[in-house]
C-alpha cells in the first residue's frame, strides 16, 4: 500500500508517526493530535511545493504510527524516538557542551566518585547534571577533602605497595594498600557520600551527630573532631543554598542567529537574577530553517529529559505547542513552568543581548573570527571534562621506520601558545621493550613500549626535580598508546593525572578513565582545532628528529666503517659531494681534492668493494 493511501486509513487519535525510506531508515518522527489529519497533510499538493516537505515526501516509502492516550504522551514519545533514531529531517540537538554528572560506583567494593558527561548502565549511580560545570568538580573536591573517597583509576582489586600522593595530603583513605583502612570505615564513608549526593543532608547530619557523640564517649577524640568538622561543612552548604534559593526565581533565555544552512543558538542560565552559565549549539546543514519547527524541537530535546527545569523560559517567538509543552514540563518539574516571549522592558532587552551573543557565536564558529586563547582553553576544559582550565599541555609522539632509529618527541603548549624552549627529544633505548622473541613480534608492540619509555623518562625526571606535572598529557595515537603512557605513570605512582589521546585517522579523542566514552567533535570545534594543532606539531618535531638520526646513522654505517674515516671526515665528504651514491661515481683524484691521496684511495676502494662481483677484477682507481 502506498504511503498516501496508508495515511488515509490512520486513526483520528493522538500519537506519533514515523516516515521511512525504502531501506527502512527512519526519515522523520512527528507527533499529532490526530494522526490521520496530520499525516494526510504531508501529501497535499500545496505542501509538496515546500522544499523541505517535498524532499521528505519523495523519499517516503513507508510509514509507521503509535497511538497514545493524550497529546502530552505523544510529545514525550516523539522526543524519545527522535533521540533514538536521529532522523535526518528532524532538528537534532547538537551540543558542544554537555553538562557533567557525578558518578558513584556503587558496584565496587570500595566505591569512588567521578565526574562524567555520559551515562552508562554499569551499576553506577549518577547524580546531576550540574551547571555551571565547575560545580560538579567542586562537589567532588569537597568529597575528597571531607569524606576521603577518591576519584582515582587504581585497580583496587589488588593491594599496592604504597599509596599515592592523595593519601598523604588527606584526600583519600588509601584502600589501595592493605591495612590502611578497614572495610567498615570505608563503607561508612561511602554511605555518607551517597546521602550527601542524594541531598539527604538531614539524615546525614543526624548520622554524623550520633557517631560524633559515640566517638567522644569512647574517648576517640580525633575521630569525633573529624565528624564535627564535617557537620560544620554541611551546615555551611545548607545556609548558602537557602540564601541562593531566596534570592530570586530561575530563568533560561534562548535565542539564535541563522544564515541557513548554518545556525548558532545560545542558551543563558539565570539563577537568582544573575547569569551562572551559557550553552552554545551549532548546526551546519539546516537548509530549510523554519523557526516554527526549530524552536519547539529544541525546547523538547533540552527539557523533557532534563533533571531540572527552570520556572521561566524566555524565547524570541511564540509557537503552536507552547501551552502543551508548558503543561508537560510543569507536571514533570513539580512546579509551574512558563514559556514567555518578552515584548518590552528588561526581559526583552536581555533576550536581545542573548540574540547578539548568538550572532557573535555564529561569526566566531563559521566566519573568519578566531576565538581567543582563553576561550579555546575553556572549550577544551569542557570537552575533556578537566577539573580546571588547562594552562600547560605536554604532547608525545613516536617516530621510526620499520622499528629502526626509534625516537620520541615531546612538545609543550602553555598559556595559549607553543613553548619551543621546553620541547624535548628522546632516543628510545628499548628499556621498556619486551624481552626475547616477542620484542620484534610487531611494530605496534614496539610503539607502545616506546611510548611507555618516553613518558616514564619524562616524568621520572620531573619527580626527581620536584617540578609540577602539566594540566594535561596528550598522546598521539589510539587506546594502545594511551594505556602504554598510563602504565608508565602508574609505575611512577602518579595517579589522577589528566591524560588523553587522539587517533590519527578518525580524529577520535579518548580520555583516560573514560575510554568507553570516546569523543568525536565537529570539524569547526575550537577544542578539536587546538588538539590537532598540538598533535601535528608533535608529529612534525618527531619526524624531523627521526630524519636527523637516520641521516647520521647512514653516515656511520656507510663511511665511518672505512678505516681512517671518522664522523667529521664523513660529514665533510657528504657536505661537499651530497651523498654516498655520488661519492661512488668519483675518481680517486676527485676525492683527493678533499682528502689526502692515501685516504682518498682507501675511501675509493672501500666504496667499490661491496658493489663488485666475486669474480670481477677490482675497478681502476682512475676514470
Amino acid at each position: 500500500m502506498e504511503p498516501r493511501e496508508k495515511a488515509a486509513q490512520l486513526p483520528l487519535q493522538p500519537g506519533v508517526y514515523l516516515f521511512k525510506d525504502a531501506a527502512g531508515t527512519t526519515l522523520y518522527v512527528g507527533k499529532a493530535r490526530s494522526l490521520r489529519n496530520r499525516v494526510k497533510s504531508y501529501f497535499l499538493e500545496n505542501r509538496l511545493a515546500d522544499t523541505k516537505t517535498g524532499s521528505l515526501v519523495r523519499e517516503i516509502a513507508d510509514l509507521e504510527y503509535i497511538v497514545v492516550d493524550s497529546e502530552a504522551e505523544a510529545l514525550a514519545l516523539e522526543n524519545n524516538l527522535i533521540k533514538q533514531y536521529k532522523p535526518k529531517f528532524n532538528v537534532l540537538l547538537r551540543d558542544d557542551k554537555t553538562y557533567p554528572y557525578i558518578r558513584f560506583t556503587a558496584f565496587e567494593k570500595y566505591p569512588r566518585v567521578y565526574v562524567t558527561r555520559r551515562l552508562a548502565k554499569d551499576g553506577s549511580i549518577y547524580f546531576g547534571p550540574y551547571f555551571p560545570a565547575s560545580l560538579a568538580y567542586r562537589l567532588v573536591h569537597l568529597i575528597h577533602k571531607n569524606f576521603l573517597v577518591p576519584s582515582c583509576y587504581v585497580d583496587l582489586t589488588r593491594s599496592h605497595p604504597r599509596p599515592c600522593l592523595q593519601y598523604y595530603i588527606h584526600r583519600c583513605y588509601g584502600p589501595c594498600v592493605e591495612g590502611y583502612v578497614t572495610d567498615e570505615r570505608y563503607g561508612e564513608a561511602a554511605r555518607d557520600v551517597r546521602l550527601f549526593l542524594e541531598g539527604r543532608r538531614s539524615d546525614l547530619s543526624k548520622s554524623l551527630s550520633e557517631r560524633m557523640e559515640r566517638a567522644s564517649d569512647e574517648q576517640r577524640y580525633e575521630e569525633a573532631a573529624s565528624y564535627r568538622d564535617l557537620l560544620r561543612t554541611l551546615e555551611e552548604i545548607s545556609e548558602r543554598q537557602k540564601i541562593a534559593a531566596a534570592s530570586g526565581d530561575d530563568t533560561d533565555v534562548l535565542a539564535w542567529y541563522a544564515e541557513p544552512p548554518q545556525v548558532a543558538a545560545n542558551l543563558f542560565h539565570l539563577r537568582g537574577g544573575r547569569v551562572v552559565d551559557r550553552r552554545d549549539f551549532y548546526w551546519e546543514d539546516l537548509d530549510q530553517f523554519d523557526p516554527a519547527e526549530f524552536l519547539p524541537s529544541l525546547l523538547k530535546q533540552l527539557y523533557l529529559d532534563a533533571a531540572y527545569v527552570p520556572r521561566n523560559i524566555h524565547v524570541p517567538e511564540d509557537f503552536e505547542e507552547r501551552e502543551l509543552l508548558q503543561d508537560v514540563l510543569t507536571e514533570k518539574a513539580g512546579h509551574r513552568v512558563e514559556i514567555h516571549q518578552p515584548q518590552r522592558g528588561k526581559k526583552h532587552a536581555f533576550l536581545e543581548l542573548v540574540e547578539e551573543n548568538a550572532r557573535h557565536s555564529f561569526m566566531q564558529r563559521f566566519r573568519v573570527l578566531k576565538p581567543s586563547a582563553k576561550a579555546v582553553a575553556e572549550a577544551l576544559e569542557s570537552t575533556l571534562g578537566l577539573a580546571e582550565t588547562p594552562k600547560r599541555i605536554e604532547s608525545f609522539d613516536i617516530s621510526h621506520i620499520q622499528g629502526a632509529d626509534t625516537v620520541a618527541s615531546m612538545v609543550v603548549w602553555e598559556n595559549g601558545r607553543m613553548k619551543k624552549s621546553d620541547y624535548r627529544k628522546f632516543i628510545i633505548r628499548g628499556d621498556a621493550m619486551p624481552e626475547g622473541p616477542e620484542k620484534t613480534s610487531g611494530l605496534l608492540r614496539d610503539d607502545f613500549a616506546s611510548m611507555r619509555e618516553a613518558v616514564e623518562r619524562r616524568y621520572k625526571r620531573l619527580q626527581g626535580e620536584n617540578k609540577p606535572l602539566p594540566s594535561l598529557i596528550l598522546i598521539d595515537g589510539g587506546l594502545g598508546q594511551l594505556h602504554a603512557a598510563a602504565a608508565a605513570l602508574e609505575k611512577l605512582e602518579v595517579i589522577n593525572q589528566p591524560m588523553a589521546s587522539i587517533a590519527k585517522k578518525e580524529e577520535i579523542i579518548y580520555v583516560l578513565g573514560r575510554e568507553n566514552e570516546p569523543i568525536v567533535l565537529e570539524k569547526h570545534s575550537p577544542a578539536l582545532h587546538l588538539i590537532q594543532q598540538i598533535r601535528d606539531e608533535t608529529h612534525r618535531f618527531a619526524v624531523t628528529f627521526h630524519r636527523q638520526r637516520r641521516t647520521k646513522s647512514r653516515v656511520r654505517t656507510s663511511l665511518t666503517e672505512i678505516p681512517g674515516v671518522g664522523e667529521r671526515t664523513a660529514q665533510k665528504l657528504l657536505k661537499r659531494f651530497g651523498s654516498v651514491a655520488r661519492l661512488k661515481e668519483l675518481s680517486v683524484e676527485e676525492i683527493a681534492a678533499e682528502l689526502p691521496r692515501s685516504r682518498a684511495e682507501q675511501v675509493f676502494h672501500a666504496l667499490h668493494a661491496g658493489s663488485s662481483g666475486s669474480s670481477a677484477a677490482p675497478p681502476s682507481p682512475h676514470k
